[in-house]
């Protein structure tokens, strides 16, 4: 059977040593999504980095 994106994409993470990825769900706006996916693929990185390094910067923001 056929690996599909995302599998790859999880064991590439494994492989660098990451933890196990879980399903993170909910739903966005289609063009929320458009823009987010479009933003990813022009800076090179996929959609999950892009999140993990939002997430990141708007932690860093909100901490006293």
């Amino acid at each position: 059977m056929a690996q599909s994106k995302n599998d790859s994409s999880a064991d590439q993470d494994r492989a660098k040593g990451a933890v196990k990825l879980e399903t993170l769900n909910f739903k966005v706006p289609v063009e929320f999504k458009k823009e987010f996916k479009g933003y990813a693929v022009a800076q090179g990185v996929t959609m999950l980095e892009l999140l993990r390094e939002g997430f990141e910067l708007s932690k860093a923001k909100r901490e006293p």
